[in-house]
């Protein structure tokens, strides 16, 4: 969680907030979704899938893993994907022999371990689109500063 976390954070913050509605438009990219929908996006999964592994409700307003309408500006979605992060670092310390082979039945029986791996490959295929946004706007990527 902490390597994904690191690389994740620093990037959404490295886009400039007027640059948070920036689309790739160039070629064959029709329905899309912009940065800031990408950040949304990626964070509402991690409130989802660390809410399965603890066995809670997901927050309201992460339904098909979209953030609150309330979320808008640059430092609401980073405070969003920063409490995600800790969501899922409360979910992975709940973790244990015990438990981390438990099925979750409203989960498609996928186990609490499953589902905190899903919540790194998850963030780490978004981190991919992150970096090619930053990329597309002239910007590097601070893990690769």
């Amino acid at each position: 969680m902490t390597s994904t976390e690191q690389l994740v954070v620093p990037a959404a913050d490295a886009m400039p907030e007027g640059k948070y509605s920036f689309a790739p438009s160039n070629g064959d990219f029709s329905g899309v979704r912009t940065f800031a929908e990408q950040v949304k996006h990626l964070a509402a999964a991690n409130y989802q899938l660390a809410a399965g592994t603890l066995g809670e409700e997901p927050p309201a307003g992460t339904d098909h893993e979209t953030a609150p309408d309330s979320v808008k500006t640059k430092t609401q979605i980073m405070d969003y994907l920063k409490g995600s992060f800790t969501n899922l670092h409360r979910a992975a310390a709940a973790l244990n022999e015990n438990n981390m082979d438990d099925p979750i039945p409203s989960k498609g029986n996928r186990t609490r371990l499953l589902m905190l791996i899903d919540a790194v490959i998850h963030s780490s295929e978004h981190y991919g689109q992150i970096v090619e946004y930053l990329r597309m706007n002239n910007i590097v990527p601070p893990a690769s500063r």
